[in-house]
């Protein structure tokens, strides 16, 4: 008996270290890109918006152009599992599979109504950012998975930025209504036109992230770029942040002005990256859930 306890013991050590470690957004939803939810968008409820099965796949399609070389430069495939008709609305990013960083795309997140294309390519950013991020790591120090909060960072100022390139900003923006708080933030930053307009439509893709978070949260108090969160935490937090710290994340790392091209490190959280230590006064991740 004390034999078979054991043994049950240490099976459910192994699952629940495992589950720590492959799994970053996990698929029931208690770590996914969103909160947990019990949202359900069969296909055939696009009503009020969200994506279509065409741009759908049009944004993982460019998502794997972008970076399957990359991932194949660390000696692994980036895979992109698509679920269009499966009507979770979430996604996660995992590394069950040896050798595959695997990204999975619920169809029923593409069809939310605040889910725009550029918002979707963001999610896909952000656990994309699980496996390329950088420090900091959900667990420390041999933990794969760069943390939520810094998945938010790196997607969209290296990510997010890199999917933009070449594109017609100006068109993208047309319709997008971009606030003066936005525009003027991103144009005193940047003094590249092009760099401006990019600023500007990766801050929108976060805003359009932000309403979205807001509507699964069901917050009370909207989140917006105008209205930063001031808390202060003790140590780096690695779980989701709270939705008015994960929007101020977006809007600081749209600003963030150093290069894509920057190297990031896997211990070494000031690489790569805007921070205080590397003389940053704007861009950096903010305190609400990283310490310095």
């Amino acid at each position: 008996m004390k034999k078979m306890f054991l043994s049950v013991a240490l099976v459910t050590s192994l699952f629940t270290f495992a589950s720590k470690n492959l799994y970053a957004c996990d698929i029931h939803g208690h770590s996914g890109f969103l909160p947990e939810n019990k949202l359900s968008i069969p296909v055939g409820l696009k009503s009020l918006g969200g994506l279509n099965e065409v741009q759908f796949n049009q944004v993982l399609d460019k998502m794997l152009s972008l970076y399957s070389g990359i991932v194949a430069q660390r000696g692994a495939k980036l895979i992109i599992d698509r679920r269009w008709t499966d009507p979770t609305v979430n996604s996660y990013a995992h590394q069950n599979t040896p050798g595959a960083y695997t990204i999975v795309a619920f169809g029923g997140l593409a069809r939310h109504s605040e889910v725009t294309p550029d918002a979707m390519a963001l999610v896909a950013c952000h656990e994309l950012g699980h496996h390329l991020g950088g420090a900091p790591k959900k667990i420390a120090p041999d933990g794969w998975a760069a943390n939520e909060g810094q998945a938010d960072y790196w997607g969209t100022m290296k990510c997010l930025r890199h999917f933009f390139e070449g594109d017609n900003q100006q068109a993208a923006l047309q319709n997008l209504n971009v606030p003066s708080l936005v525009s003027s933030r991103c144009n005193s930053q940047y003094s590249n036109r092009e760099e401006q307009l990019v600023c500007q439509r990766v801050a929108m893709a976060g805003a359009a992230l932000g309403k979205l978070l807001n509507a699964v949260s069901n917050d009370k108090v909207v989140a917006s770029y105008a209205t930063p969160d001031s808390t202060i935490v003790i140590q780096t937090f690695n779980d989701h942040p709270k939705t008015q710290c994960r929007v101020d994340t977006f809007l600081q790392a749209s600003l963030c002005d150093h290069t894509i091209s920057e190297t990031d490190s896997d211990t070494d959280s000031n690489v790569g990256v805007c921070s205080v230590r590397n003389g940053d006064k704007v861009g950096n991740r903010p305190l609400c859930w990283f310490r310095p």
